[in-house]
């Protein structure tokens, strides 16, 4: 079994500004609900953030700590930023995407994971998962319009 949630959202600016400061690993925590801090832990080959680089984050989720690594794995802002999981409790993959439309930006946010084996209750997790991340969407929309 596999998790497999995807939430959209229309948010009415431009998909440059709002790719800017949703890719930037330093404003997660500003937006992305669970996560209470995040640390650049690995710079990408060239330096800085890109493909390689890999942010170390301290989530809550359902009153339980967890802690993961995402490695960059694409970065083509202001298009896409996808991530793997490297280390943590559950192998995960999560894909931001931005898409141009005539009302701003169609923002969207899916997360993957494994849940075979020990990981069997991810796929309990997905009503979860999926009201999390709209309220995500809905708090970057907030802080980008406000």
């Amino acid at each position: 079994m596999r998790l497999d949630v995807t939430v959209e959202r229309l948010i009415p600016l431009p998909p440059a500004t709002v790719a800017a400061y949703a890719m930037d690993w330093r404003h997660d925590h500003e937006w992305t609900r669970g996560i209470r801090h995040a640390a650049l832990t690995r710079e990408a080959d060239g330096g800085g953030f890109g493909v390689g680089a890999e942010v170390t984050r301290t989530a809550y989720f359902l009153g339980r700590r967890f802690d993961y690594v995402l490695r960059v794995a694409g970065h083509h802002p202001p298009v896409v930023l996808d991530m793997v999981s490297s280390a943590g409790p559950t192998p995960m993959h999560v894909t931001y995407t931005f898409e141009p439309t005539q009302g701003g930006t169609f923002a969207r946010i899916r997360v993957r994971g494994d849940s075979t084996g020990v990981h069997r209750l991810t796929a309990l997790l997905s009503r979860p998962v999926r009201t999390s991340l709209a309220a995500d969407l809905r708090a970057l929309e907030a802080r980008l319009t406000r």
